[in-house]
């Protein structure tokens, strides 16, 4: 199942397959720079803080790197 795209409303980014169907959601954070940086068919990029967290399309936390 590949990610085909990653919206965010307000404070979360919800993560979509090619079909449409919900694969998760994630926080993003409340700062100015938060949010989602950028996806891929396999990885989504959300910065939180002063640190930038890359999930695969599972939902699950590849790595997390200072922003």
């Amino acid at each position: 199942m590949a990610i085909s795209s990653a919206i965010q409303r307000r404070d979360t980014v919800y993560v979509y397959d090619e079909r449409g169907r919900l694969l998760y959601t994630r926080p993003t954070g409340s700062g100015p720079q938060d949010g989602l940086q950028g996806f891929t068919s396999t990885t989504v990029t959300i910065r939180r803080g002063g640190s930038v967290y890359v999930f695969d399309e599972r939902g699950r936390l590849m790595y997390t790197r200072s922003a």
